[in-house]
């Protein structure tokens, strides 16, 4: 069985969105990664999201996780990039960053891969989940 060292891959997981309340695809949220602030890797990462099984969720869209690897991301004017959870998309303008969540409850990792001293150290950390009004 294979195992990855912590040197080699760094995850963060979450159930709560910023105000520490427990997502759920009844609700939208938004992920910003200020310019810049992407997780610091040398490999890749992505932010995947999970049912309340820890499995992946069957969508429409077959899409279980978005980051690196997806080259149709659209960021925002200032070099940002918010990406989406939520049961519904948040529109066709957003789609291309949209994670469909199931209707209950779910839970986001940003899985990151050889990551860089920012990571290794503690010094850079997710960005919050925002709910969206």
């Amino acid at each position: 069985m294979f195992e990855n060292r912590p040197t080699e891959t760094q995850y963060f997981y979450t159930d709560n969105d910023a105000s520490g309340t427990q997502m759920s695809g009844g609700e939208s949220y938004e992920i910003t990664f200020a310019p810049g602030q992407e997780p610091p890797v040398d490999g890749f990462w992505s932010l995947t999201l999970y049912n309340d099984k820890h499995l992946f969720h069957a969508n429409e869209l077959k899409r279980y996780s978005l980051g690196t690897k997806n080259k149709d991301l659209k960021r925002n004017p200032d070099g940002s990039l918010t990406l989406y959870a939520g049961a519904k998309s948040p529109g066709s303008d957003k789609e291309a960053n949209w994670l469909p969540a199931p209707d209950g409850t779910f839970s986001l990792y940003i899985r990151a891969y050889w990551g860089k001293e920012p990571i290794l150290d503690g010094s850079w950390q997710p960005p919050s989940i925002k709910r969206r009004a």
